[in-house]
């Protein structure tokens, strides 16, 4: 396998949404990528303005810079700027560098996953938090660690929930980003990775094969709430804490989310490094950037109402300015067994550029 081959085969195992996977590579020269990032936009409602996608974009880059240290090169990445931004396109050349040495992080880029489940709660200690603090520099953390702190976020999560349960533009992400049945899975989530127990599984493979059945268990049967608690309010207790990643300045342009993305992924790979775990809590972020902008995302009325609750809880919980820059969020716990996990999809198949 080339050099080229190698930097990319572990590159392609970056994050992405529901694992996505929205890049290709094209490989010009044994020293020169091109990468192809997309975006959900047109299909998820958790992809504004494609900011999610490009976060995930800045993860793989991230990622392939670090797998290049292993080959003692540097990867230099310049973003074209003549491309529409539901397509961006990189230019990465590999160069030959002495003073690079390979990254502590590397061993980490295989074995990070996200643990969705309940995790151990035992505080982080002072050394922990400053690894991670440092990870992300010049972002920082605000960290939320304390049983009634973790509660709180908790909350949050767990009425966030009740907008993505119950809105059909949430459904038709759902609906095609879980391989029921599974344990693995190269380009969605397998049903054991999800975090909800065997019975309330078959439940929702049952129910997420309709919207009808979805209006139908949520108006007469409390159909949100056996898996709002078990995805949300139970795992976002069982943490040692909650963290949010707050950008040096209000991210404008697509270049702030890419490199949102970067410092993600240092931050999700220190966490691996450590012996922790993670899982991102993007929603009630997403939701509250939806009703900040007077964004309609649905035309559900009590689902708008719920993100505009969630926006003044958040604005609670941090200053208004953090709230502005706020990037990330995600929580942290000692580590517990993941029964499945999301696999990647073969390198060969993300070498063709073209969207799939």
């Amino acid at each position: 396998m080339r050099t080229v081959d190698k930097i990319l085969d572990l590159a392609r195992w970056a994050p992405s949404g529901d694992n996505t996977q929205i890049w290709r590579f094209e490989v010009l020269a044994d020293d020169h990528v091109r990468v192809h990032g997309f975006d959900t936009r047109h299909w998820c409602v958790y992809d504004l303005e494609g900011h999610a996608s490009q976060i995930a974009v800045g993860a793989m880059l991230e990622t392939l810079s670090i797998a290049a240290t292993a080959h003692g090169l540097r990867a230099d990445i310049a973003r074209r700027p003549d491309t529409p931004d539901t397509h961006l396109q990189f230019d990465i050349r590999l160069i030959a560098d002495p003073s690079v040495a390979p990254d502590p992080l590397l061993p980490c880029i295989t074995t990070r996953s996200v643990q969705r489940r309940a995790m151990g709660s035992r505080p982080l200690t002072d050394e922990e938090r400053q690894a991670l603090d440092a990870a992300v520099f010049p972002y920082r953390i605000v960290w939320f660690g304390g049983f009634r702190d973790r509660l709180r976020i908790a909350k949050l999560n767990f009425d966030s929930a009740q907008i993505r349960l119950t809105i059909p533009e949430a459904f038709q992400t759902h609906s095609r980003v879980i391989e029921w049945g599974a344990r693995f899975s190269e380009d969605r989530i397998p049903e054991a990775a999800v975090g909800v127990d065997p019975l309330t599984g078959k439940l929702m493979r049952f129910v997420m094969a309709s919207w009808s059945r979805v209006e139908f268990f949520n108006r007469w049967l409390f159909g949100t709430f056996a898996p709002r608690l078990q995805l949300d309010l139970i795992p976002g207790i069982a943490c040692s804490a909650h963290a949010f990643m707050i950008a040096p300045t209000r991210p404008d342009r697509i270049d702030d989310y890419v490199a949102t993305g970067r410092a993600m992924q240092r931050l999700w790979l220190t966490v691996e490094k450590l012996g922790l775990q993670s899982q991102p809590e993007m929603t009630p972020l997403i939701f509250n950037q939806y009703a900040r902008a007077g964004r309609r995302f649905t035309e559900n009325g009590e689902a708008l109402a719920r993100a505009d609750d969630l926006a003044q809880r958040l604005g609670s919980l941090l200053p208004e300015e953090d709230v502005e820059r706020a990037v990330w969020a995600c929580r942290i716990g000692r580590s517990r067994n993941i029964p499945g996990r999301s696999l990647r999809l073969p390198l060969e198949r993300l070498q063709n550029h073209e969207e799939s």
